[in-house]
């Protein structure tokens, strides 16, 4: 079985094992994006490595995550690298596919890395397929599990290729929810935005757009250093 690929933090690192997904600069950006400031209830879906509510919990010394995830071996993985950290007491992971989860009590905040290929060649990797594709998680059951699970004034955060993202965004929408932040995410200056980054809520409200660049003059720009210098070791 193909072993994932482990990458160190700043205060936490993540051992991959048969996870199917290595950390990625996506999971990265929302990490350090999402408005979980003020949060005292997270819930991450899909949690994978656990990398998401590793970041929840080094942001927010307050907030209780919850991370679930379908794929046993990435709760197995999860598991390892939250019990290795220093917020183990804070973190709670549970196998179970987020459509069936019932909570005590409705999550402040959503945080959520999704599948987003709806189409194409899977990955021969089984895990790494349950990770990438919506076969196991479509974006409308992701959509009708957020609104039960969220709190009414609460936030949902999630990071989509800009296709995929402006499709959500549309379902979204027609469900009645609205958009708070969208940040277009580009590589350089000379490639189209390739990520969108974007909060949802049930309430209306202004939205707060912005743009960022990742590379600028064969660097790392400043506005992404300035987003992720908490997490990454050499920035």
């Amino acid at each position: 079985m193909n072993k994932t690929k482990s990458f160190e933090f700043k205060a936490f690192t993540i051992h991959g094992g048969n996870s199917g997904m290595p950390v990625s600069t996506d999971g990265v950006l929302l990490g350090a994006w999402a408005t979980i400031e003020y949060a005292n209830t997270i819930l991450d879906i899909g949690t994978g490595t656990g990398l998401l509510a590793l970041m929840c919990a080094q942001r927010n010394p307050h907030a209780k995550i919850n991370a679930i995830d379908i794929n046993h071996e990435a709760i197995v993985a999860a598991t390892h690298n939250v019990e290795l950290s220093p917020w183990n007491d804070r973190i709670q992971l549970q196998q179970i596919d987020v459509s069936q989860l019932i909570a005590p009590k409705k999550f402040e905040h959503i945080i959520c890395n999704p599948p987003y290929f709806n189409s194409g060649e899977q990955s021969r990797i089984q895990q790494r397929a349950i990770a990438r594709h919506t076969d196991t998680l479509s974006h409308q059951a992701l959509l009708i599990a957020a609104d039960k699970l969220l709190s009414s004034q609460g936030r949902a955060s999630f990071i989509l290729p800009t296709v995929e993202g402006e499709a959500f965004i549309a379902q979204a929408v027609s469900y009645n929810w609205h958009v708070s932040r969208r940040c277009e995410i580009q590589t350089t200056a000379t490639k189209p935005v390739s990520r969108l980054l974007f909060e949802l809520s049930r309430q209306e409200c202004q939205i707060e757009a912005s743009q960022l660049l990742i590379h600028q003059q064969q660097a790392y720009s400043k506005a992404f250093v300035r987003l992720t210098q908490d997490f990454y070791l050499k920035m």
